[in-house]
């Protein structure tokens, strides 16, 4: 296990400097041309070319011809959330404690980040808000879908739920990850993340309780995004990954909104992640005991976003979970657990032979993966 581990590792240290190294080149490239190229401009001109433009400023300069992708622009949208019936008591209460009234709501759009290289910024309000006004207004970076020539296409869709880390920096790597293999992609902020985030201090009291809201939230993302423009409407999925993955596992069971729903490196029994994880659970655990709060506390808190309760609605056709076979944060038995719970077929739960970080070399293949279950491939 150790050797495969440190294999994993320095494959993913490899990957990571031929990145490193062919971004540099081609910075270069841009900023100075070669040799050759310089010295024939000297012998045709005297007056400098002009600077090649650069595939984002083209891509920007195209979506400020589109006004219906304009900063601003407005789309209403209204509630499709349907829970139906439940025999079961325990998880007729997990879905009264989800869910909620449907209403109309709005979206509208704001300027992108060129830095995170998202193209705008699509925000609607929660449909479970909490009573704060940064953090109840829905935030996702949208990736268009584009042509050769930068131009947006119209293609399915995947609103993707981010991991705990406050820098998002798995979500926002899938995120582009997949809109490369040709779709939409909408990478949303949980509570208290990103531009939702009310200061440098996180309330650690409020993390379990904000996840209810996670679940509300990504739930209504499907609805807010099916209304933009682009989006083809009839593949639209949910990908989430560690922290991301339970709310997204707990959304796949809440209703059939979503056509496809992907888990990375997640699963049931959120308590004993909690209580039993290592590493960034561990660190949860901390935090949660430095404030004070008591296990039972955490405990009914976790009951309330269980997936185990609502797995069991999940549609196994259209549910795929990636687990990691020495994942020792999220512990391979909560992975299983789930799987069976939700009876996903075994070519729907692919268990990876990476711990909880490792798994990021496999990435690639998991994104083709699921690539091919939208259609795109």
């Amino acid at each position: 296990m150790f050797i495969l581990r440190a294999f994993l590792g320095m494959a993913f240290l490899t990957l990571f400097l031929i990145h490193q190294i062919a971004a540099a080149q081609e910075a270069a490239a841009i900023a100075s041309g070669s040799s050759a190229t310089q010295e024939k401009v000297a012998e045709d001109s005297t007056q400098p070319s002009p600077r090649p433009q650069r595939s984002s400023e083209r891509n920007a300069e195209i979506l400020s011809r589109l006004p219906e992708l304009a900063v601003g622009t407005k789309f209403p949208s209204y509630d499709s959330i349907d829970c139906g019936t439940e025999d079961s008591a325990d998880a007729t209460e997990c879905l009264s404690g989800l869910a909620w009234s449907r209403a109309e709501f709005q979206i509208h759009l704001e300027e992108g980040n060129t830095a995170e290289k998202y193209d705008r910024l699509v925000r609607f309000p929660s449909p479970r808000p909490l009573g704060n006004a940064v953090g109840d207004l829905v935030a996702m970076e949208w990736h268009l879908a584009r042509d050769d020539q930068g131009n947006p296409v119209k293609a399915p869709a995947m609103v993707v739920v981010h991991e705990s880390g406050s820098g998002m920096t798995v979500g926002r790597m899938v995120a582009r990850g997949l809109r490369s293999h040709g779709m939409h992609t909408f990478m949303l902020q949980m509570p208290n993340y990103g531009v939702r985030r009310q200061s440098n201090d996180r309330d650690v009291a409020a993390f379990l309780p904000s996840l209810k809201q996670a679940i509300a939230d990504v739930r209504r993302a499907r609805d807010a995004v099916a209304v933009l423009p682009f989006v083809d409407q009839a593949t639209i999925g949910v990908q989430g990954t560690s922290l991301g993955g339970f709310v997204t596992a707990s959304v796949a069971g809440l209703d059939s909104g979503y056509q496809r729903c992907f888990i990375l490196l997640a699963g049931g029994n959120l308590h004993d992640v909690i209580f039993q994880g290592q590493k960034d659970a561990a660190k949860v655990r901390e935090r949660l005991e430095k404030a004070g709060i008591e296990k039972e506390v955490i405990l009914e808190h976790a009951r309330q976003i269980e997936p185990l309760r609502l797995a069991h609605r999940v549609r196994p056709d259209i549910t795929w979970l990636f687990s990691g076979q020495f994942d020792d944060v999220v512990p391979p038995a909560c992975s299983h657990a789930f799987a069976k719970a939700a009876k996903l077929p075994s070519d729907h739960h692919i268990e990876m032979p990476v711990d909880h970080y490792s798994g990021v070399v496999l990435l690639p293949k998991i994104l083709k993966d699921i690539a091919i279950a939208m259609g795109l491939e």
